[in-house]
């Protein structure tokens, strides 16, 4: 049996991040708090937190916000788009619900690194190598997966930052 029956658009609101774009704010058949902390499992979590729960996952582009009685969906092109994400995020919920029993439910809060603590493991050298013209420029993009870990040069290449190199991949499972 299915978790939710579906998530019906409740309403729209202009999208301040992209003028143009909508915000679709919809309303589960169910709240959500059950299946919430197998979601935060997800490689897209941006943040977690189990108390009043609360889950925000990276879409391209924008984010995806779920707490108990309703989620919002940013950056989305019109209704029809909305109404198509809704389905979607439906039946990935769906999905993860009936997967639960091969998952482990997180139950501590979950933070996305912050940009800073990123930097830390960068060879901080802001050669441009990488198209960018500083090495935090490249951990936002990183951050915001516009970037990957191979698109430095000097943290492939450069046997003195293997260690780090390795941190970084397991923190952004590369």
């Amino acid at each position: 049996m299915a978790f939710l029956e579906s998530i019906s658009l409740e309403k729209t609101l202009p999208c301040l991040a992209e003028p143009g774009k909508i915000i679709v704010v919809g309303k589960p058949s169910r709240d959500l708090d059950d299946v919430m902390p197998y979601l935060a499992t997800l490689p897209s979590v941006i943040a977690y937190n189990p108390q009043p729960p609360s889950l925000t996952l990276r879409r391209k582009p924008g984010l995806i916000t779920l707490q108990p009685d309703r989620v919002s969906i940013t950056q989305v092109i019109d209704v029809t788009e909305g109404m198509q994400l809704l389905v979607s995020l439906a039946e990935a919920i769906n999905a993860t619900w009936e997967h639960r029993a091969e998952l482990v439910a997180v139950t501590a809060r979950r933070q996305a690194p912050k940009p800073l603590e990123v930097w830390a493991f960068f060879p901080q050298t802001n050669c441009a190598r990488c198209g960018e013209l500083t090495c935090m420029a490249f951990v936002f993009g990183l951050l915001q997966h516009r970037r990957a870990l191979a698109d430095c040069p000097v943290l492939i290449e450069d046997s003195r930052f293997t260690d780090r190199l390795e941190t970084l991949m397991t923190l952004f499972g590369s």
